[in-house]
């Protein structure tokens, strides 16, 4: 069983591990562009390295704005079909086969 030394000891090596993570130039404890900065600056790329890093940052965040436009839109479209079902009182799935048989006299 630990004793207070051993448990006073696992505190202190705790909070040195947080503060360490803290003040770390980890690019996953970077929060800002300034700590961004200093991560990329250590890792010393060259121009063409940089342009590489770039282009792949600006496809993710491309992708990324797209996957979120595109939650936003389903969830959307889920608070219509919901609305709907509250309007005619029947159910979200009658509401869905609705539109379903709809679609399919349509075509």
């Amino acid at each position: 069983m630990l004793d207070n030394n051993d448990l006073q000891n696992a505190l202190a090596a705790l909070d040195e591990y947080g503060f360490d993570k803290k003040h770390s130039s980890d690019l996953s404890q970077a929060r800002n562009k300034q700590q961004m900065t200093k991560y990329i600056d250590s890792l010393d790329y060259s121009l063409r390295r940089l342009l590489i890093l770039q282009d792949t940052v600006e496809d993710m965040v491309a992708k990324k704005k797209h996957q979120i436009t595109q939650q936003e839109n389903i969830q959307t479209y889920k608070t219509k079909v919901i609305n709907l079902s509250r309007q005619f009182n029947i159910s979200y799935d009658e509401v869905v086969q609705v539109m379903i048989n709809l679609k399919n006299q349509t075509n």
